[in-house]
């Protein structure tokens, strides 16, 4: 039987199980031996990690070439335009060449969502908005590049889906391991 374990991963947290020197690392809060993770999710981002035992697997749901679309929840700082997300849905230029389109749209601040530690700045005088963005690559950075890039920093990125798993009723911290045929 393969493991396939759902991490929703902490701010500050970094993906490797080996100490560092200033964050946190998954070994904080996975036990189970002989799991890796299937890509990233850098140490200022949340949200949902994927990690198996099965390289086969793990490889399926990182490697771009298979085109896994990864679905995130994106607070950017002011009110995005729909111009910003037009931009989005099209593909934007970053310095290492032209993303592909990705889906892209307005939200209100996710249901249920979990406060961040620490939090993020609030100016009284600058709204906040909310884009769900589902991409197929997985460029470093690339989701707060693509908002800056239309003028729209990202303030907090909370990766919410991979493929067919989601991070829905696992909390920050928390993992949820599913066993499936080999």
């Amino acid at each position: 039987m393969t493991q396939l374990i759902l991490f929703n991963k902490p701010y500050g947290v970094i993906c490797q199980f080996s100490p560092h020197e200033k964050h946190q690392s998954l070994a904080q809060y996975i036990s189970i031996k002989d799991v890796y993770p299937a890509g990233r999710l850098d140490h200022d981002s949340e949200g949902l990690l994927l990690l198996t035992d099965d390289g086969k697997l793990q490889h399926k749901i990182s490697d771009p070439k298979n085109k896994m679309e990864k679905t995130y929840w994106v607070q950017v700082d002011k009110e995005i335009t729909d111009a910003a997300i037009e931009q989005l849905k099209k593909g934007v230029v970053l310095k290492d060449g032209k993303t592909k389109p990705a889906k892209a749209r307005i939200i209100s601040e996710p249901e249920n969502l979990w406060p961040r530690d620490p939090p993020v700045r609030f100016r009284k005088n600058i709204p906040t908005s909310w884009i769900e963005l589902s991409i197929h690559e997985g460029r470093n950075r690339q989701v707060r590049r693509m908002t800056a890039v239309v003028g729209f920093p990202t303030l907090r990125l909370i990766r919410c889906r991979i493929g067919e798993w989601n991070v829905q009723d696992v909390q920050p911290g928390e993992f949820v391991v599913i066993s499936r045929k080999s």
